[in-house]
């Protein structure tokens, strides 16, 4: 590719309208109610509901407070222990940190990235309440083995499924298999709403309660039912649900969400075909994924082969206008995750993905001429050219 076809940047990630966004936030603005738990959060509600296959949803500002909700319900407090990799974001530790609970850590697979499935018995003792397992890009944990774990030792499982939206494990939708699931809609995520989440509950014995907190500790659900005549303060909670203007982009986003992860998939796919050959060389090594998991494409990412490599390919992609960024640092090793939680064992492939790992640029506005310049120079980079 010549300099003058060469496209103007390629980042990383660009948010995209997929549906009639526009007109139904022109609707709430019109309307009488732009606060939440209105008409377009009822709807964007029943939508999720039916791409999962069941649940009951509660949409809110983000995952990061849907996990908050899931960790009041799961009833953890001071000392308790919440088992989890080390490889995620910040919120799937800080939702149990909040509550005074310690997150331990333990290492990750090396072929999925997700939480070992092997190691999480080892990590319970006493103390332990729950298991927060991280789908990672979409990818499913491994849910028969881990929801056995969990009821060997009466302890429940949420799923941190901000990745995994329209994914399945054996078939299911990835978070319908614990207690509760945590979505994203982040401007990053598959389906967007700029901020947003949802908690989904598949307990029904927890949904009452959920409801509850999700509106600031009160029973106002239950009055805007007509179910009671006033409503009250009656147990913990907070200001967890998004405005109407969220909820009415998402809905339309949700509307057409199996439309947009098939393209997703398949800017994916030409990428997991463009460095075939590459892997083959040794330098790189692709995503990799059970036969029984259906992953949404949500993250492209190659491994280099050691951390010098990785140092040497940001610099590069730096130089060709290529946003093509790592992804977390280790929870672990983190200040905050050495003062809050604990790890058990050598997580030494945690601490190896994490310095390897890039991400290569996914979005919906990528047209195929930035893709093929993302592949060209990639190709180049991985070589050492």
């Amino acid at each position: 590719m010549t300099d003058a076809a060469r496209p103007k940047g390629a980042p990383f990630n660009l948010p995209t309208l997929i549906g009639k966004e526009i007109e139904y936030i022109n609707e709430v603005l019109a309307g009488d109610q732009a606060s939440g738990n209105g008409r377009f959060t009822e709807l964007a509600q029943q939508e999720l509901a039916r791409l999962l296959g069941g649940g009951r949803v509660l949409l809110t500002t983000s995952c990061s407070t849907a996990l908050d909700m899931a960790a009041i319900l799961s009833g953890v407090g001071s000392g308790d222990e919440v088992i989890m990799p080390s490889y995620t974001f910040t919120s799937t530790a800080n939702a149990v940190v909040l509550r005074g609970a310690v997150p331990v850590f333990v290492d990750i697979r090396p072929d999925t990235l997700n939480i070992d499935e092997r190691l999480i018995e080892a990590a319970v003792t006493p103390r332990t309440r729950a298991i927060t397992v991280v789908h990672y890009a979409g990818v499913g944990c491994e849910m028969d083995e881990i929801l056995a774990i969990a009821a060997r030792h009466d302890l429940i499982v949420v799923e941190d499924a901000a990745q995994a939206i329209c994914a399945r494990w054996r078939g299911k939708p990835l978070g319908r298999q614990g207690a509760m699931s945590a979505f994203s809609f982040h401007e990053t995520k598959n389906i967007i709403s700029g901020e947003g989440g949802a908690l989904v509950v598949n307990r029904e014995d927890l949904f009452e309660r959920a409801e509850i907190i999700w509106e600031k500790g009160t029973n106002r659900v239950k009055f805007k039912r007509g179910e009671i005549s006033k409503y009250n303060w009656v147990d913990v909670g907070g200001s967890f649900l998004p405005s109407e203007l969220t909820a009415a982009f998402l809905y339309a986003q949700l509307q057409n969400a199996e439309a947009a992860i098939s393209r997703r998939l398949a800017l994916w796919q030409r990428y997991h075909q463009a460095f075939e050959a590459a892997e083959a060389r040794g330098q790189c090594r692709r995503p990799s994924w059970p036969a029984h998991c259906t992953h949404n494409g949500h993250i492209f990412y190659l491994l280099a082969p050691t951390a010098d490599d990785r140092t040497r390919w940001l610099r590069d992609f730096r130089a060709v206008g290529i946003n093509a960024p790592f992804h977390y640092v280790p929870l672990h090793s983190a200040p905050a995750g050495r003062r809050f939680g604990r790890a058990v064992g050598d997580l030494g492939v945690t601490d190896s993905i994490s310095s390897r790992l890039v991400r290569l640029p996914l979005h919906l506005h990528l047209s195929a001429e930035q893709q093929d310049y993302i592949i060209e120079r990639t190709l180049e980079i991985v070589r050492g050219q």
